[in-house]
C-alpha cells in the first residue's frame, strides 16, 4: 500500500516537473521584446552627468536621478508601454518631465518617509511613448538602509506583460509548492504512524517542507508589498533555507546509501557553507548559488561512491545531480535553482520508491515466514509418532482406569484447543502460553507415567510472548531429561524486567541425557529463533546450556532501538 502511494506521488511530481520544463521553454521562446530600447544604467558611485543629486548627508535629503532611454522599435498595435523601476526609497517617477507614478511617500520636514517597495511598475502615456530619446527621472528620499549602495534600474516592456509574466510563473510555482507540501505532510504522517522510525523518511519530509517554504518566500514579493526596508529580510530567510537544504540533502543521501564517512563529510560541508557565508556576506544570490554548488558536489561524491559499490539507485542519482548542475548553470538563477532542487528531490523520491519496494518484499517474506511457522506449530502436535504413542497410552489408561482415562482425554483435548486458538497469532498472553505448557505436562505425565511439576516466579500477567516457544523448551526438557527414580522433573519459569530488556528463564531440574549433538541446533530451537526474529527482529538473545541442576534456557528481549 505504501509503495503504491509513494509511486503515485512520484509520478505526480514527475508530471508537474515535465509540465514546468515545457512551460519554461514556451515562455523563453515566446518572450520577444515588446519594445527595443537602450538606456544608461545608474549606480551610486557613478560620475555620470545624468546623476543630478544622490543621497545627501541628511536622511531627509532628496535625491534626483535622470536616466536617458531611447525607444528604437515598437510593434504595430502595441499595447500600453510599461516602465519597471527597481530602487530603494520613496520616490516619484517622471517620463519626459510628466509624472507617471509614485512609490511610497517621500520624507518631508516634520513628516517621516513612508517606504516604497523595491520593484514598481508604471504606465507610460501613449502620447509620450514615441520612437526616439526620452528621459526617465526619479526623485525621492531614502531615509533608511542608506549604507546599501543599490543602483536604480529601469526596464521598458509591455505594461500587460510586466504584470502577467510574474503571475504565470508564480501560478506554476504554487502548484510545485503544493506538491511538495503534500509530500511533506504525507511523509511526516508516515514517520509518525510507522513502527519503524526511519530517519530517511523524516529527513525527506523536512526537505520537502523546506523546499515548499523556499518557493513561497521566493515569490511572496508578488503577493504582498514589501517595503524596501525589509527587502534584505526575505533574502536572509531564503539564504537560511538554502543553507539547511544544502546540509540535509547530502545527509539524506549518506543515510540512504549507507555512506561510511558521514561525520567527516558533514563537518566539511558545514564549514564550507560557513566559509561561503563569510566570504560572500551581503551577496545573497551568489551565496545561495555557492550553497547549492557545495551541496551538489558532496551529494555527487556520495552518489558516485554508491554507484561504484553498485548500490541500486546510485547511477540514477548521479545522473540527476549532473543534470541539476547543468540546468543551474545555463538557466537564469531564479528558475535554475528551483529546477535543480526539483530534480534532486525527484531523485530522492525515486530512492524512496526503491526502499518502499524492498520493505514490501520484506513484509511479504515475513508473511510467508509467519504462515510457515503456523504450519510448523500445527505439525508439532499432529506428528504420527506423537499421536500413535499418545493414543496407545490412552487405550491402556481407559482399559486400566477409565476415570483417569477421561482426565487424560480432557487434558489432550484442552492442549489441542489451545494450540488451535494460538496457531495464527504472532504474540499471545504469557498466561495462555503457561496454560499450554501445563496441559502438555499433564498429557505427558499420563503417557510416560512420570511426575512433572510446574513452578513459576514473578510472572507479569500483562506480558506477551510468541506462541509455543516455552512449550517447545518444555518438550525438549521432557525428551532430553532422564526419568527420576523418585520425585518429579520440575520446570521452573522465572521472569525479570530491567530498564532496557526483559528476560524469561526456564530451568529444567533433572539429570540430562547424554546426547551426540548440541541441543541448541535442533529443529525445536530453530522454531524458537524464527518466532523471536518474527516478532522482535534482532532485538533478542537465546541461550540454552547445561547447569548443575539440569538444563537452563534463557530468552532475553531488548527494547526496540
Amino acid at each position: 500500500m505504501h509503495l503504491s502511494i509513494r509511486y503515485l506521488l512520484y509520478l505526480y511530481l514527475m508530471y508537474r516537473f515535465t509540465f514546468f520544463i515545457a512551460f519554461l521553454l514556451l515562455l523563453f521562446t515566446s518572450c520577444e521584446q515588446y519594445t527595443d530600447y537602450v538606456k544608461s544604467d545608474v549606480t551610486y558611485n557613478t560620475d555620470d552627468d545624468y546623476v543630478l543629486d544622490y543621497l545627501g548627508k541628511h536622511e531627509d535629503s532628496i535625491f534626483k536621478v535622470q536616466i536617458p532611454v531611447e525607444l528604437i522599435k515598437r510593434e504595430k498595435n502595441a499595447g500600453i508601454l510599461g516602465l519597471k523601476v527597481n530602487s530603494f526609497g520613496a520616490f516619484d517617477v517622471y517620463w519626459d518631465g510628466v509624472l507617471v507614478g509614485s512609490n511610497g511617500k517621500m520624507a518631508q520636514s516634520g513628516q517621516a518617509e513612508v517606504p516604497g517597495t523595491e520593484m514598481t511598475y508604471y504606465q507610460v502615456p501613449e502620447n509620450l511613448a514615441s520612437i526616439g530619446k526620452h528621459i526617465v527621472k526619479v526623485i525621492g528620499t531614502q531615509s533608511q538602509c542608506r549604507e546599501a549602495h543599490r543602483g536604480i534600474n529601469v526596464e521598458l516592456e509591455s505594461y500587460l506583460r510586466l504584470h502577467r509574466s510574474p503571475l504565470i510563473v508564480m501560478s506554476f510555482m504554487n502548484l510545485m509548492a503544493g506538491a511538495f507540501l503534500i509530500a511533506a505532510i504525507y511523509y511526516f504522517f508516515l514517520y509518525i504512524n510507522s513502527t519503524r522510525k526511519e530517519a530517511t523518511v523524516l529527513l525527506f519530509g523536512i526537505i520537502c517542507l523546506l523546499f515548499f517554504c523556499l518557493l513561497i518566500i521566493e515569490y511572496v514579493k508578488f503577493y504582498i508589498d514589501i517595503p524596501y526596508t525589509q527587502y534584505y529580510t526575505r533574502l536572509k530567510i531564503i539564504g537560511c533555507l538554502t543553507f539547511f537544504i544544502s546540509m540535509l540533502v547530502p545527509w539524506y543521501f549518506m543515510l540512504q546509501f549507507d555512506f561510511k564517512k558521514k561525520r567527516l563529510f558533514l563537518f566539511l560541508l558545514f564549514f564550507s557553507l560557513i566559509a561561503i557565508y563569510i566570504i560572500y556576506y551581503g551577496h545573497y544570490d551568489i551565496t545561495a548559488i555557492y550553497y547549492s554548488y557545495a551541496m551538489c558536489l558532496v551529494s555527487l561524491t556520495i552518489a558516485t561512491d554508491a554507484a561504484v559499490r553498485k548500490i541500486k539507485g546510485g547511477l540514477i542519482v548521479v545522473f540527476g545531480l549532473l543534470v541539476s548542475v547543468v540546468v543551474n548553470y545555463f538557466i537564469f538563477y531564479d528558475f535554475g535553482l528551483f529546477i535543480a532542487f526539483t530534480i534532486i528531490v525527484l531523485s530522492m523520491l525515486y530512492l524512496h520508491t526503491i526502499r518502499a519496494k524492498a520493505i514490501e518484499e520484506e513484509h511479504n517474506a515475513s508473511l510467508l515466514l509467519s504462515s510457515r511457522l503456523q504450519l510448523e506449530l500445527i505439525k508439532k502436535n499432529i506428528q504420527p509418532h506423537f499421536l500413535r504413542n499418545t493414543l496407545t497410552s490412552l487405550i491402556d489408561w481407559v482399559e486400566e482406569s477409565p476415570q483417569q482415562g477421561v482426565v487424560f482425554i480432557r487434558a489432550l483435548a484442552d492442549e489441542f484447543d489451545i494450540m488451535n486458538s494460538i496457531a495464527e497469532e504472532t504474540l499471545i498472553p504469557i498466561r495462555e502460553e503457561i496454560a499450554l505448557c501445563q496441559k502438555h505436562l499433564q498429557v505427558m505425565s499420563f503417557r510416560k507415567e512420570i511426575c512433572y511439576d510446574w513452578e513459576e516466579k514473578d510472572i507479569d500477567e500483562n506480558e506477551e510472548i510468541p506462541p509455543a516457544i516455552i512449550h517447545t523448551i518444555v518438550e525438549n526438557g521432557i525428551t532430553h531429561s532422564q526419568p527420576p527414580k523418585q520425585a518429579c522433573i520440575v520446570f521452573r519459569l522465572s521472569f525479570t524486567k530491567e530498564k532496557n530488556y526483559k528476560e524469561y528463564t526456564l530451568l529444567t531440574k533433572a539429570k540430562n541425557r547424554t546426547t551426540r549433538k548440541d541441543k541448541s541446533s535442533g529443529t525445536g530451537f530453530k522454531y524458537i529463533k524464527a518466532r523471536l526474529n518474527e516478532s522482535y527482529d534482532d532485538n533478542w538473545q537465546f541461550n540454552s546450556f547445561a547447569v548443575e541442576e539440569g538444563w537452563l534456557t534463557t530468552i532475553k528481549i531488548f527494547d526496540k532501538k
